[in-house]
């Protein structure tokens, strides 16, 4: 510990829950991108429960190169980005399939002899809202950036 200019001794900042939340976090990363092996990593969030003090944790997560940890990393983004993307077109995949199906269910029924109201409109539109809804707001996020 260092002293504080006034003569009195700075006494160590206690680590709270949420920042050893933050350490675990920050190693788990460092775990999935190869910066640690298994062993430890388990001895290292150990240890970040375990500390008392911001010091402690900061020691755990000194050595790792955090510019590569940090949640606006580009190639995570940029991955979560291909994700969002992927989600729009399984979606828009399951509502085609969903508009085979009531058309195809209606075209039987209609040329089978019964009543020839077209309701395969409701769930078409139904769906269709809710792909629209998922598909908009991705979009736009894709826009702005």
């Amino acid at each position: 510990m260092t002293a504080a200019p006034s003569g009195t001794h700075s006494t160590p900042v206690r680590a709270g829950d949420r920042e050893r939340e933050t350490a675990a976090g920050q190693l788990g990363l460092a775990l999935a991108q190869g910066y640690l092996d298994m062993p430890e990593y388990e001895r290292r969030v150990g240890s970040a429960f375990a500390a008392q003090t911001s010091g402690e944790l900061r020691e755990l997560v000194a050595d790792l190169p955090l510019a590569l940890l940090h949640r606006n990393d580009p190639r995570r983004r940029e991955a979560q980005r291909a994700a969002a993307r992927l989600s729009v077109r399984l979606h828009l995949a399951g509502y085609l399939l969903m508009v085979v199906i009531v058309l195809t269910v209606w075209t039987a029924v209609a040329v089978s002899g019964g009543p020839t109201y077209f309701w395969p409109i409701w769930p078409i539109l139904g769906a269709g809202i809710g792909l629209l809804c998922h598909a908009i707001p991705i979009r736009m996020c894709a826009a702005r950036r």
